[in-house]
C-alpha cells in the first residue's frame, strides 16, 4: 500500500507467507484507488497479487464521489466479486471523506448489498489535535496518541452508526482500539441495529507506554490509527470480545520498517502509520483469550475464523472444515510455547511491535487447499501460487432490511391529505 510518501514493506509474498506460518489461510487486503479510481486501483492490485502464495480478498476504499464512482461501485460488486467498502474519516487530505460522501456511500452499499466500513476516527478534529501537540512542543511519537486521543474515535464511530441507521444499512467498525469505541458499538448492536465491531492483536495486547520509550526507532514502530491505548482499553476490549460486544480479531498488517518510520524523526505527522500482526495473531489470541480462560476453543475459532467467512459470505466454502469447504486447517498445539521476535518473523520489517513476547499455543502445521506449507518451522509455498476468491454480496447481515424499510414507510403516516379552508 502507497500511504504516507512510502510504501509498506511487506508484499503479497512476504505478507501471505507470514500469514500461512502464523495459521491464516485467507486474507483480505484493501485496494486503494488510483485517483480516486475504483477500476484503476483494482487492476494496481491485481498486479501486486502476481507474487501471492495463498487465497485473497479484497475490500475498497472509496476516497471520493461522483456519478463514475457510484457506477464503478456496481461494477465491483457485480463483476469483480469485492462485496464491502471502505470509508475513512481520519487522514485529513488524503484519504478523508466528509458526511455528505458517506452517506451516499452508504445508500450505494445497501442497494449492492455490499458492506459498508469504517476508519472511525474524527479528522478534522485529529488535525486540530496535532497542531495542539505541535505548538506545545511535542515531536515524537508520543505526540502521535496525545492528539488523536479515544474521544476522537468515540465521536466519529458514534456519528457512522447514526448515519447508517439512518440509512438502514449494516456497519462494520474496523480496529476498534477504545472503550469509547466499543461502547458505541455495545449500544447500538443492544438496540438492534446490525453492527459489526472488529478489535485488532494490538489493541487486545499493547498498551500505549511503549510510545514514550527513549529510543525513537523503538517508540515509532508503535505508530499505528487509531493509536494504540493507555492500559485498561486493552482489557475491555477484551471482555468485549469474549461476551460478544466485538465479533471477530483482525490485524490491519500494515508494516514499514524503521528507516521509513525515521520519516518523522523531527514530526510524528510524518512517521508512516501500521504495525504489524498477521503472523502473529492466532498466537496471540489463544495465549490471551483461551489460556486465560476468557473464551473457549469454540469462540477461538468463531472470531478467528467462521465469522470473518460468515461476514463476508464465502462461508462454509472457507471457516468450516466440512464437506465441500476448501481444505484449509491449521494444528494448533495448546501445550507448545512460541516466542515472536523480528529475526525469525517472515515479514520483511525489521521490527516487531510484540518483540520477545511469550506464550502457550503454537501453529505447528497449517494446510492451505488440501496442501502443507507450514511443518517443522519450515514454509513450503510458491509465489503465484494464490488464489483470488470473490466475495458475493447480501451478506447474512442484510436479512430482512427490506421488511424494516418497508415498516419504516407504513409509520410514516404522510403524505397528509390536506384541504384549505377561505373565508
Amino acid at each position: 500500500m502507497e500511504f504516507m510518501r512510502t510504501e509498506t514493506i511487506d508484499d503479497f509474498f512476504t505478507g501471505q507467507a507470514a500469514a500461512l506460518a502464523g495459521g491464516t489461510t485467507m486474507h483480505i487486503d484493501f485496494v486503494i484507488p488510483v485517483n480516486g479510481s475504483l477500476t484503476a486501483g483494482f487492476e494496481a492490485y491485481e498486479k501486486k497479487t502476481r507474487k501471492s502464495c495463498m487465497d485473497y480478498g479484497f475490500h475498497m476504499a472509496i476516497t471520493r464521489w461522483d456519478d463514475t464512482i457510484s457506477k464503478e461501485m456496481e461494477i465491483m460488486v457485480r463483476e469483480k466479486g469485492i462485496n464491502s467498502f471502505k470509508f475513512f474519516l481520519a487522514y485529513k487530505g488524503a484519504l478523508m471523506i466528509n458526511d455528505e460522501l458517506l452517506l451516499q456511500g452508504f445508500k450505494k452499499c445497501k442497494a449492492l448489498g455490499a458492506l459498508a466500513m469504517v476508519h472511525a476516527e474524527n479528522g478534522d478534529a485529529v488535525y486540530e489535535g496535532q497542531q495542539r501537540i505541535i505548538e506545545l512542543g511535542i515531536t515524537g511519537p508520543e505526540g502521535h496518541a496525545l492528539s488523536r486521543p479515544p474521544v476522537l474515535e468515540g465521536e466519529a464511530t458514534a456519528r457512522a452508526i447514526r448515519l447508517a441507521s439512518f440509512v438502514n444499512t449494516p456497519l462494520y467498525v474496523v480496529h476498534v482500539m477504545s472503550i469509547d469505541s466499543m461502547e458505541e458499538i455495545a449500544e447500538a448492536r443492544k438496540s438492534g441495529q446490525r453492527v459489526i465491531g472488529e478489535p485488532v492483536v494490538s489493541g487486545l495486547v499493547l498498551d500505549d507506554s511503549w510510545l514514550w520509550h527513549p529510543d525513537f526507532v523503538t517508540a515509532a514502530k508503535y505508530v499505528m490509527s487509531p493509536p494504540i491505548r493507555t492500559s485498561g482499553h486493552d482489557k475491555a476490549l477484551q471482555a468485549a470480545l469474549s461476551t460478544g460486544v466485538l465479533q471477530l480479531v483482525g490485524t490491519d498488517h500494515c508494516t514499514f520498517n524503521s528507516t521509513q518510520k525515521s520519516l518523522g524523526i523531527d514530526d510524528f505527522r510524518k512517521i508512516p502509520n501500521g504495525v504489524n500482526g498477521i503472523e502473529e495473531r492466532m498466537h496471540l489470541v489463544w495465549d490471551t483469550m483461551v489460556e486465560s480462560g476468557q473464551i473457549s476453543v469454540t469462540d477461538y475459532v468463531r472470531i478467528t475464523s467462521t465469522e470473518c467467512a460468515r461476514i463476508f459470505n464465502i462461508y462454509p466454502k472457507k471457516g468450516a472444515i466440512l464437506a465441500g469447504s476448501d481444505a484449509d486447517i491449521i494444528i494448533l498445539n495448546p501445550n507448545s510455547s512460541f516466542e515472536i521476535s523480528a529475526k525469525s518473523h517472515h515479514s520483511r520489517s525489521d521490527t516487531n511491535v510484540y518483540e520477545g513476547r511469550r506464550g502457550k499455543g503454537k501453529v505447528e502445521v497449517t494446510i492451505a487447499g488440501g496442501r502443507i506449507v507450514w511443518q517443522n518451522d519450515e514454509l513450503n509455498v510458491i509465489p503465484g501460487s494464490g488464489k483470488y476468491i470473490e466475495l458475493p454480496p447480501f451478506n447474512y447481515l442484510f436479512n430482512g432490511i427490506d421488511k424494516a424499510d418497508a415498516n419504516y414507510l407504513a409509520s410514516l403516516r404522510a403524505p397528509v391529505k390536506r384541504y384549505t379552508t377561505s373565508n
